[in-house]
């Protein structure tokens, strides 16, 4: 009942300043006209005769100018793929004309996501000499992660500006930019940290003792192998095989997979969330998780990373490479983010998983149920107030780039 009373108020308020706002206008106008009248009929008619028919004239051309600039007007814009946090978005707008006959004010909205702000920016030119003219408009880029740039309506204003015409040209496609957030450097003290790297070890001496046993039963271990090309991993090298053929040799066992840790990304958003409070959880969550990888791999462990693509699909990527968390991060912020979507994860089984979602709710128990081993599953969410309502382990990433659990 509050509910509705305070609908049906906001209603009454709005129909009550849009009434204003007219009368306003109607003031003005009976304002121009009264002023008109008096200096016609008694302080000089023939001047008032004038000026009355170039107030009358005036607006008709101008309105023929709006009418007639409709079809002629066509406006795109470009700018970066990429823009770091707390730096500015140089987006150039052009705007072109056809045909000799000038063009009066041309009104052009662009519009940005909540990442940028999620502002609204009203620009006017006039082209009357040429067939192109172009401006720059500068954006703050606010909070990391995955954000827009376009144009929302262009109108066609003749050359007073008074009235408005959309114009019937197509507008252009929003652009996609993605905002680089500072990733920190997570502390090697962390306990989730250590958690991972302990079942990493533990799951590494597994993998070798049932090497050395099928080794022990046959001449060559039980593997697929292939000789060594650059950027493979040291930790796949069979050094025996390697001695006995006199080249190094790599497996291709699928026990290597089972010791990469995965680090699954879950950016959940919900249709009828406040998208201005969760691009900045997801920001918080794009932190946690590329501080995560860049440390693992430091420390000489490599890591499964899935995410989302561009087109829907989930993607898993091994991270082996110091510089590749950043070339990840590059590709998630690529991505716009998908409503009332969670990720899936492929496997069933792994030597540590981690987590991050927006969202540890209950409805996260269908991406956990996959697993056999849940022990070995690890959460992390966007801040300390997360309400986790699975069975696993959450952490969050403090002020001082610990992972402290929930």
């Amino acid at each position: 009942a509050l509910m509705k009373h305070t609908l049906r108020l906001y209603s009454v308020l709005s129909a009550f300043l849009q009434w204003k706002s007219d009368m306003s206008r109607i003031f003005e106008i009976l304002s121009i006209a009264l002023a008109l009248y008096i200096f016609t009929f008694y302080i000089d008619g023939d001047i008032g005769i004038v000026i009355i028919a170039f107030m009358v004239i005036a607006p008709l051309v101008s309105l023929f100018f709006a009418w007639y600039g409709r079809k002629r007007v066509k406006v795109s814009f470009s700018c970066d793929g990429y823009v770091k946090k707390k730096s500015k978005l140089a987006v150039t707008v052009n705007v072109e004309k056809t045909g000799f006959f000038p063009l009066g004010i041309i009104e052009i909205t662009m519009g940005a996501s909540e990442v940028f702000g999620g502002f609204e920016k009203v620009c006017k030119l006039s082209i009357i000499s040429g067939n192109k003219k172009s401006f720059t408009v500068e954006v703050d880029a606010v909070t990391g992660g995955n954000g827009e740039i376009s144009v929302l309506d262009v109108k066609s204003c003749g050359f007073l500006g008074y009235t408005g015409l959309k114009i019937l040209t197509p507008l252009p496609p929003a652009k996609s930019v993605g905002v680089i957030p500072e990733i920190p450097e997570i502390k090697t003290t962390s306990k989730l940290f250590r958690s991972i790297a302990d079942s990493v070890v533990t799951s590494d001496e597994e993998e070798n003792s049932e090497s050395a046993q099928l080794f022990s039963a046959s001449t060559v271990p039980g593997y697929d192998h292939r000789e060594y090309e650059m950027g493979d991993p040291l930790k796949r090298v069979n050094w025996k095989l390697s001695a006995k053929k006199g080249t190094m040799m790599v497996r291709l066992d699928e026990a290597v997979s089972s010791v990469q840790p995965i680090i699954a990304l879950d950016l959940y958003r919900k249709a009828d969330c406040k998208v201005s409070e969760a691009v900045l959880r997801e920001e918080t969550l794009l932190c946690s998780v590329f501080g995560l990888l860049s440390m693992l791999i430091k420390h000489g462990i490599a890591s499964t990373f899935i995410y989302r693509s561009e087109n829907g699909e989930m993607v898993s990527e091994s991270v082996e490479n110091p510089e590749y968390p950043m070339q990840l991060l590059l590709k998630v912020l690529a991505v716009k983010v998908q409503t009332d979507k969670r990720i899936s994860v492929d496997t069933s089984s792994a030597c540590s998983c981690v987590i991050a979602s927006t969202d540890c709710s209950a409805s996260l128990n269908s991406v956990i149920s996959v697993f056999e081993d849940k022990e070995n599953i690890n959460l992390i969410g966007a801040s300390s107030q997360e309400i986790n309502g699975t069975a696993c382990r959450m952490w969050y990433l403090d002020g001082d780039n610990n992972f402290k659990m929930v």
